[in-house]
């Protein structure tokens, strides 16, 4: 399972919203793909349509859709939004990462 933080929730329905999705039919596609500095990264993209491979989940009024091979690598995770002055952005915090890049955006096992 995925958990949605509730800032993150907050911004991905205004971002879906924005983006001419609705966000009580329509969810976030989350996947890991291979590149980044560490290794793996995160993929996150707004779909309206599920695969035969796809775990489905919904936390924080957020519906989030799952490749089953991705979802090796994300079991746990939260998903949060950060607007710091380090930037604005989505954040994953993974607890199967055993190390991260400084911007966040990949990991490795």
């Amino acid at each position: 399972m995925i958990k949605v933080s509730d800032t993150a929730s907050k911004r991905i329905f205004s971002m879906m919203q924005e983006d001419g999705f609705d966000p009580t039919k329509d969810f976030v596609r989350v996947g890991v793909k291979s590149g980044g500095c560490s290794g793996l990264s995160y993929e996150l993209k707004f779909d309206k349509e599920t695969h035969e491979n796809d775990k489905v989940f919904e936390d924080n009024q957020v519906k989030i859709v799952v490749e089953k091979k991705s979802f090796l690598y994300l079991a746990g995770t939260i998903l949060e939004f950060s607007g710091g002055l380090n930037g604005k952005g989505f954040v994953f915090n993974n607890p199967n990462a055993s190390r991260t890049c400084g911007c966040g955006e990949s990991f490795s096992l």
